[in-house]
């Protein structure tokens, strides 16, 4: 009997028969866990949360993640354009540039328009007469572990940094963005960067309606503190008097979803290489990109280890090194987890490689493959 703490590769082996992989695996069932920290959230620290669509963009679970978040944030005009068409509520439109046709075209969208910098603020402003603004401002701090995702990297182009200048545009706001945090669990590292912006931009922030406080917090984990995390917004919202948002991705999908995969051959060139029908490269780019191993839902700590890779031409197109329990044979399906956020909106057409179709398991149990691909997907995302 499946539950909902059913083992991932148990789930995919009951379902070894009706879907083809490779797939994507949504689990409302483990989704819903997030949501309703997140509303929990809400109810403790006034906080609300904004989904971020840069990170998934999923909109087949729209439906069950519109209970439980306030609406969409942006960093496009078509992004902008899904929140409002797909999930409704409201829609924080941000870019780190604007062109004029498009300021126009997010203006029917948007319920905020968040700039980057002082000068498109200025420049679309009077254009926007009777819609909230906002800048996203750059502290000088922040928190990440990789120079790639760092926004207080040296010379970095993303927020306002000069403060006189943001003085004098504040008459046209009535809010902030700070988004400064990527994969932060540690809620003194936070803290530190909040007391930070409590200090140097203080008085601004008392001007204001409202204030992001971005993404890339991973309060969602099981031994994030998280009591404390909300006793820390009430009283950043408190002492301001603002509306607090937050802008999570990761941090509403951890740990929901999956990418399924099957072993086509296995080779050896001086260890033993199983080769699976999808590719890091194409699906799962973020591993790639900052060079970590995708974690595997199989059991682990046995005698048999094999280098998972992908069947791209690309030769670092490995998924890891994995010491399984059982010998790894064609047919073999290997589940990835971690595979929505920041994957599935960059999954790509990279050697013509068979798109995985999306499937969710809803909170009833029942299995909708939502999405397909086929040969014409692949001609019109190429041509």
């Amino acid at each position: 009997m499946l539950t909902t703490e059913t083992p991932i590769h148990e789930l995919i082996e009951e379902y070894r028969t009706r879907l083809k992989t490779p797939y994507y695996l949504i689990d409302e069932t483990r989704l819903v866990r997030n949501l309703e920290k997140i509303a929990l959230l809400r109810t403790r620290s006034g906080a609300k949360s904004v989904l971020a669509l840069k990170c998934f963009a999923t909109w087949s679970v729209f439906d069950l993640m519109r209970q439980y978040l306030d609406g969409t944030t942006s960093s496009s005009v078509y992004e902008a354009r899904l929140g409002h068409d797909k999930f409704g509520k409201e829609v924080h439109a941000y870019s780190v540039a604007f062109s004029d046709d498009e300021v126009t075209e997010v203006s029917r969208y948007a319920s905020k328009v968040i700039f980057n910098s002082v000068s498109q603020l200025e420049r679309f402003a009077p254009r926007l007469k009777d819609m909230p603004l906002g800048l996203r401002i750059n502290p000088g701090v922040s928190y990440s572990h990789f120079d790639l995702a760092d926004p207080a990297r040296e010379f970095c182009r993303l927020g306002a940094g000069d403060r006189d200048q943001v003085d004098r545009a504040s008459h046209l706001l009535t809010g902030l963005m700070f988004h400064c945090n990527c994969e932060n669990a540690d809620l003194g590292e936070f803290r530190a960067i909040l007391g930070h912006i409590a200090r140097e931009f203080g008085p601004l922030l008392s001007k204001m309606q409202w204030v992001s406080l971005g993404g890339g917090i991973s309060f969602t984990r099981d031994d994030y503190p998280f009591d404390a995390f909300c006793e820390t917004l009430a009283d950043f919202a408190g002492r301001f008097q603002v509306q607090v948002y937050l802008e999570p991705g990761a941090a509403v999908v951890a740990r929901s979803g999956y990418l399924v995969t099957q072993v086509l051959d296995v080779v050896r060139n001086g260890a033993d290489i199983a080769i699976v029908d999808a590719s890091l490269e194409a699906h799962m780019l973020d591993f790639l990109v900052y060079r970590m191993n995708a974690r595997v839902e199989l059991p682990q700590g046995g005698p048999h280890p094999y280098t998972v890779a992908g069947r791209s031409c690309l030769a670092g197109d490995v998924f890891g090194t994995y010491d399984f329990q059982e010998e790894l044979r064609v047919g073999a399906l290997i589940p990835f987890s971690d595979a929505a956020d920041y994957t599935m909106v960059k999954k790509n057409w990279f050697n013509g490689v068979a798109m995985p179709s999306i499937v969710v398991r809803r909170l009833d149990g029942s299995i909708e493959v939502v999405k397909t691909f086929d040969y014409d997907d692949f001609v019109n995302g190429v041509g």
